[in-house]
């Protein structure tokens, strides 16, 4: 079984109204580490972008995610969903959160529709079985008490031929009387997605927000930023600036298991392309 994840949002519904869908949703999971972009395919804007720990809850079906990164600025909590199969092979979550389409942003209960994707194939020579997520921001950041710091953060996903990155400037504090360093506010999200082509090579899908053209491309990251096996907490230079493996996987001879067509497909379709 591999430890990485390609999955788009095929519906979401607030009980008691029917199911809707009004984004262009990926999420890159790696591990314990998420990298989820949602993109309103109506004004191509950013309609959540959001990274951190995905971490299953023992004994359980429920699924805490932690926001290290959010456009939204909910961070300090980890939402919960709770996951089960449908007879399809989807997954529905249903939890609460704030309905943000509505004033004051009340606590509602909710249902999402999750499809897991094929990775998408890349031309030999390419890294086509790497998949990671990393860090770059927070790391060794130490605060007096009582300090803030601004902070550009910044989180880097890819799978096989598919590339997500995401950056926001935060306000980090560490409260008087306290240990921890919590995020105060945050920026404006810049998101880059690129996906691999055939015959092509990467193809930028989206490029949106503010400084957007100093985000890592993903040729930046080719060589031997991420050669051999590296582990979690290991660094990498990417761009001149150091990053933090927060989760990597080398599918070698396995990536032929999971990897789809050029174009993103339903993993249910596994069976019939291999």
């Amino acid at each position: 079984m591999t430890a990485s994840r390609l999955s788009t949002r095929i519906s979401l519904r607030w009980p008691p109204e029917p199911p809707f869908e009004n984004t262009d949703t990926l999420v890159l999971s790696v591990g314990n580490w998420y990298v989820d972009l949602r993109v309103d395919p109506a004004t191509q804007a950013i309609d959540w972008a959001i990274a951190g720990e995905r971490l299953q809850v023992l004994n359980s079906n429920d699924v805490l995610f932690t926001h290290e990164l959010d456009s939204r600025n909910t961070f300090g909590v980890a939402d919960c969903g709770s996951f089960s199969a449908l007879p399809n092979g989807d997954d529905l979550e249903v939890g609460v959160m704030p309905r943000v389409d509505l004033p004051g942003e009340p606590v509602r209960e909710y249902e999402e529709v999750w499809r897991k994707l094929l990775f998408r194939r890349c031309d030999e020579g390419e890294s086509k079985g790497l998949s990671f997520v990393l860090e770059r921001g927070t790391d060794g950041v130490e605060l007096a008490e009582g300090e803030e710091r601004e902070v550009i953060r910044t989180f880097v996903g890819a799978i096989c031929g598919t590339y997500v990155v995401l950056r926001q400037t935060q306000v980090l504090l560490r409260p008087a009387g306290e240990m921890k360093t919590v995020i105060k506010r945050g920026g404006e999200v810049s998101a880059r997605r690129e996906d691999f082509v055939r015959g092509i090579g990467y193809q930028v899908k989206y490029a949106l927000g503010p400084g957007v053209g100093s985000l890592p491309a993903r040729s930046d990251i080719e060589g031997s930023a991420l050669d051999g096996s590296p582990s979690p907490g290991e660094r990498v230079v990417v761009c001149g600036e150091e990053y933090v493996i927060r989760s990597f996987e080398d599918l070698g001879p396995d990536s032929e298991r999971y990897l789809g067509l050029s174009t993103d497909e339903p993993i249910d379709s596994l069976a019939s392309s291999h």
